[in-house]
This record gives structure tokens, C-alpha cells and sequence, in this order.
């Protein structure tokens, strides 16, 4: 029988991988006793290396870069309606 999905909090999985960066247990030891896969284990800790150095970036935070994808996003939108505004007006103004 299939059990439900678990879903695991980032504290949780942040505590995992720093238990399997250690090294003082395997990962199939640590999925043991966590009762998570050691695939995940390996997974989680494979995330947490990667993102490790984005912790001593300087000026833009691991949140913001997604915050100034959105706002470069708009700042486009605003920029393509003022165009548009701009061009509808000169039309508007041939007729009386």
C-alpha cells in the first residue's frame, strides 16, 4: 500500500542536510532515523551547498532577486502602456 506524502518543513530539511554535510552518519543511517529516503537526504543536502553561498552575497538577499525580477517585470508593463497611451493620443487628437 502507497502511504501519503509527507510534507516536511525547511527547518526539518535544513537540520537533515546539515546532519548529512557532518559526515558523522551515512545517509542511509540518517534517513533512518529521520524516516526520510537517502535519496532526499542526498537531495536536500546537495540544496543546501549549492545555496550556501548566496548566505554571504552582498546587496541583494536570496528573496530580493526574485522581488526585482518581478518589479523589472512591471517596470517593462509601465513602459510598454505609456507607449501605447502616447501613440492612442496623437491618433485621438487628428479627429475634432
Amino acid at each position: 500500500m502507497i502511504g501519503k506524502r509527507r510534507i516536511h518543513t525547511a527547518a526539518f530539511k535544513a537540520k537533515v542536510a546539515v546532519e548529512a554535510i557532518k559526515g558523522e552518519q551515512t545517509l542511509n543511517e540518517i534517513g533512518k532515523t529521520c524516516e526520510v529516503h537517502p535519496v532526499q537526504v542526498a537531495q536536500w543536502r546537495k540544496v543546501l551547498l549549492e545555496g550556501a553561498a548566496t548566505l554571504f552575497e552582498r546587496g541583494v538577499k536570496v528573496g530580493d532577486k526574485a522581488l526585482q525580477a518581478r518589479e523589472d517585470e512591471l517596470l517593462r508593463e509601465v513602459g510598454r502602456l505609456q507607449v501605447e497611451v502616447s501613440f492612442l493620443k496623437k491618433k485621438l487628437a487628428k479627429f475634432p
